[in-house]
């Protein structure tokens, strides 16, 4: 074991590979020399054109001014994603960043709204979010006054591309080459250097791994081993093509069920990102791309590609003197935009833990510890989107709601169903008002709530909800549209 850690390598680049290389020299750098490694031969998937908040606070402590990061990844905003023919055909509902109504000590606000159910007062429990009606609206802004919880639809490559020039200003230096060979010390089994097919050999003291899914160094050389998860994620394959833009970009994802996986529509500024996330089993390459060519708008700007995915994770996302992180760290697949935030969780927390006086075994136990347990609540989650339904038209869908899923999803659903509780696992990168979305969203009512919505009388039950609808529905009005504020925020040049 090295008593100092000086020299990181970061093999592959990508979201991944920048996102961290952005991280440790803006954050670490005067301590560290930071090396990163990518071929110019191998593109990246660079499929992922949709995040989640938290990203925000990343780009604050990076110190990444929004407007300009915006303007160059052609980004739009994103108030959460609209689920199509989930819990049945013609569903539809939105699964919003925001908070919806106000929660009390003993329970969040759906007690109140299905008390109010109860009591006759017929509104949708999305009514009360400001994020989803403005959603709904395709309205946005900026306001101290009203503050907005959101996302960004982006150009996956273009943010690379972005951070990539922010890290080089930092001293990262690039090495274009392709890894032909891992090199593990005799004794430790750690990595000491890649070699290159040129013949270059670059030494490192601590490596991270953002290969992608062929895992160079986590899986190939470290030989950390794969949990299968196809069988809770039946999906293994995604079909992805992008078009030019008809129509105004909606501040939200699209994701349509189909009839063997679902589809998504992210809108950039200039173009739309569209696939078909499918199972190979109940449906062919060619049918996917049929489907997704008879569903989408606009002009192929791309051909359609086909994408084969595990879904699954490595067994430690830290091995001896090596992380990885992004596919090569394992795929939950994208339908809840989960990809950059587990990228940038796992950057976070191994700056936390970063090992400078050389690595300690209680150091990785504890970063592996807290992936597990952030893993564990994300594939629930996803898992619960296939799982609550009510779909039998398809082989697919049969298989969905008929699966055997994990005992945490089924204490979780149950709990929900018997008590209207959710109670979040300490890894849960999702809040209440997320799982209760989904759940109110496909179908799953509770039988009861929580008797603290019945300290109002029936007055003034009815007088808070429809204050706090009004309130929403006026604040909504204010609102400009999606594409002016855009215009006047960050437009891009093309």
């Amino acid at each position: 074991m090295k008593d100092k850690i000086e020299n990181i390598v970061i093999a592959g680049g990508g979201t991944a590979g920048w996102m961290a290389a952005a991280a440790f020299s803006k954050l670490l750098g005067k301590n560290l020399n930071i090396t990163l490694v990518e071929s110019d031969d191998i593109a990246s998937v660079g499929v992922g054109e949709a995040t989640i908040p938290p990203i925000k606070t990343f780009h604050k402590l990076l110190g990444i001014n929004e407007q300009e990061v915006m303007r160059a990844t052609h980004a739009t905003f994103k108030l959460g994603i609209g689920f199509e023919n989930w819990g049945q055909q013609g569903d539809h509902y939105i699964h919003s960043f925001g908070v919806t109504g106000k929660e009390c000590w003993a329970g969040e606000f759906h007690h109140f709204w299905l008390h109010g159910l109860r009591k006759g007062i017929k509104a949708d429990f999305g009514d009360y979010c400001y994020e989803l009606q403005a959603a709904k609206a395709n309205k946005f802004a900026l306001s101290k006054n009203t503050p907005i919880n959101y996302a960004y639809h982006l150009d996956a490559t273009r943010y690379a591309k972005y951070l990539q020039e922010f890290s080089k200003k930092l001293g990262v230096t690039r090495v274009e080459g392709k890894i032909q060979q891992v090199n593990k010390g005799n004794k430790t089994g750690e990595i000491n250097s890649l070699t290159l097919a040129s013949g270059q050999v670059i030494e490192g003291d601590f490596f991270i791994d953002c290969t992608g899914f062929q895992g160079l160094l986590i899986e190939q050389a470290l030989h950390t081993g794969f949990d299968d998860w196809s069988h809770w994620l039946p999906c293994d394959r995604a079909v992805a093509v992008q078009t030019k833009a008809v129509a105004a970009p909606l501040p939200y994802t699209r994701s349509i069920a189909r009839k063997s996986g679902w589809q998504w529509r992210i809108p950039l500024q200039n173009r739309v990102g569209n696939g078909l996330v499918f199972c190979s089993k109940y449906c062919s390459d060619e049918e996917a791309i049929s489907t997704l060519t008879a569903n989408i708008e606009g002009e192929l700007l791309t051909e359609p590609r086909i994408i084969k995915f595990n879904t699954g994770r490595r067994r430690k996302g830290w091995n001896k003197n090596c992380v990885a992180l992004g596919l090569s760290s394992g795929f939950i697949e994208p339908l809840e935009s989960t990809s950059i935030h587990l990228i940038m969780s796992g950057i976070i927390r191994l700056l936390r833990l970063f090992p400078f006086d050389g690595i300690h075994q209680s150091a990785i136990n504890e970063y592996n510890n807290k992936l597990d347990s952030e893993l564990n609540a994300v594939r629930d989650f996803i898992i619960l989107h296939y799982k609550a339904t009510q779909r039998e038209d398809s082989n697919f869908w049969l298989h969905c709601k008929n699966m055997e899923i994990p005992p945490s999803l089924v204490h979780k659903m149950q709990l929900f169903k018997d008590t209207g509780r959710v109670f979040l696992d300490d890894g849960d990168i999702f809040r209440v008002d997320s799982w209760t979305q989904v759940m109110l969203g496909q179908g799953i009512m509770p039988t009861q709530y929580h008797k603290i919505a019945e300290i109002m009388n029936d007055k003034e039950l009815e007088n808070f909800m429809s204050n706090l609808k009004a309130s929403i529905t006026n604040a909504v009005e204010q609102l400009p549209s999606h594409t002016e504020f855009i215009q006047s925020y960050c437009k891009s040049d093309y």
